[in-house]
This record gives C-alpha cells, sequence and structure tokens, in this order.
C-alpha cells in the first residue's frame, strides 16, 4: 500500500482496515492464531457476492427464479442479538434490485446499516459488495436482481474461544464477528429461469447495551 504523505486516500483506506481489525481483536486478542490469520487474510481482497449480469445461459440453473414483484431496499433490525442482526445485514448485503432503485440508493442504504462511531465503521468494506456504475449499467439494462435466503449464523469457533478465555475483553467495543451462510439467487427479465450461489460471509457486528445492533463491516475472508 502506499505511505500517508504519497496517497491520502490510500492511507485512508489503510486506517479503515486497521480500525476494524483492531476492532475485532479486541475479544480475538488471546488468540494469536486468528490474529495472524486475519492479517494474512487483510491482503487479499474480499470475496464479494458475485453480481455479474446474468444471460440465459448462466450456470446453476433452477426450476424456479425468485419473485418477480420489486423490492424495496431493507432497513436495519431492531435487535440487541448479533446473530440476528449478522444474518439480517447479510441478507441486504447479498440482495439487489436494479428495477427498484438506482445503485446510489443500494449503496447509501447498506451504508445505513453501519455504525455510528467512526472509528470503528469500515464503509469501504461495505462498498465492495456493491456492482460499479458500469456493472450496475448492465445490470439493469437486464432488470436483473437478487434474493438471498439464510440458512444460519452462528460466532466463528476461534472467537467463541477467545470469548470464554477472556469474557471482559469485549467491554470495550462490543464487537462480535458473525459467519453467515445462505444463497443467492439472481433472475432478470422477469424471466422463470435463474442462477443460485451458495453464500458465507464473516460480518462484524457492534452490539453495545440498551443500544440497536449495527453493523461495523465485512470481514476480508471467512471465518469457520
Amino acid at each position: 500500500m502506499p505511505s500517508r504523505p504519497m496517497n491520502p486516500g490510500g492511507a485512508s483506506r489503510v486506517r479503515r482496515r486497521v480500525l476494524l481489525g483492531a476492532a475485532v481483536l479486541v475479544v480475538l486478542v488471546a488468540l494469536a492464531g486468528l490474529a495472524a490469520y486475519l492479517t494474512r487474510d487483510g491482503r487479499s481482497p474480499s470475496k464479494a457476492p458475485a453480481v455479474r449480469p446474468s444471460s440465459p445461459a448462466a450456470p446453476s440453473t433452477i426450476p424456479s427464479a425468485p419473485r418477480s414483484q420489486p423490492r424495496a431496499l431493507a432497513v436495519p433490525p431492531k435487535t440487541h442479538d448479533p446473530i440476528a442482526f449478522g444474518k439480517a445485514a447479510a441478507a441486504a448485503l447479498w440482495s439487489y434490485d436494479t428495477r427498484a432503485y438506482s445503485r446510489t440508493e443500494l449503496r447509501t442504504a447498506l451504508r445505513a446499516w453501519l455504525t455510528t462511531e467512526d472509528k470503528y465503521a469500515d464503509p469501504a468494506s461495505v462498498d465492495k459488495v456493491v456492482p460499479s456504475p458500469v456493472l450496475w449499467r448492465e445490470m439493469a439494462a437486464n432488470r436483473q436482481f437478487a434474493t438471498a435466503k439464510v440458512h444460519e449464523g452462528h460466532f466463528p469457533d476461534s472467537f467463541t474461544r477467545a470469548l470464554q478465555s477472556d469474557p471482559g475483553a469485549i467491554t470495550q467495543a462490543y464487537i462480535y464477528a458473525v459467519t453467515v451462510s445462505g444463497k443467492q439467487s439472481i433472475a432478470w427479465k422477469g424471466s422463470h429461469a435463474g442462477g443460485a450461489e451458495s453464500r458465507t460471509s464473516t460480518l462484524a457486528v457492534q452490539c453495545r447495551p440498551h443500544h440497536p445492533c449495527a453493523l461495523v463491516g465485512v470481514m476480508p475472508s471467512v471465518a469457520p
């Protein structure tokens, strides 16, 4: 990465990544192995959901596509359960509808899931799941949309072990690691066929006492 003096924008992205990793490591500090895992993966690109334009020849054909009625943008649930929030956030991140709203509206809506604590929030990790302007235009021309079905959510084993070894460590930022798995279904132009792919993401979720949960960001890699 460029140094701070040479590229302030790049430095800002680095700072956001470091803050996200540090926030999660508050509760993972007792687990050096996972810390090394996250540091290594921080140098690799995030595996974001595929949102390339579909065609009748798309792989993973399924008998029926998601319901064709345009869908509204998802809003964060008012919950104090990090797993429930993580599942809802993953469903929002894996969904889009070019027929119902613009790319800018989707990006703004997803950012509304983020914590208002700027030193922890990582909007860049959320922006990565939003298609580029060029790709969005191509998908919109096909009236492409995607829906998500979440199968389950859980705390990664490494996170649970670290929390058990030092329960008080989480009380600084109240940030939890939540791994969510499910399926993303894609359809276009009112077609009765579509594509479906399995999805798994690890999210950083903040749930402070007496406050609804909020998203911190999307981790660079999945923690089982």
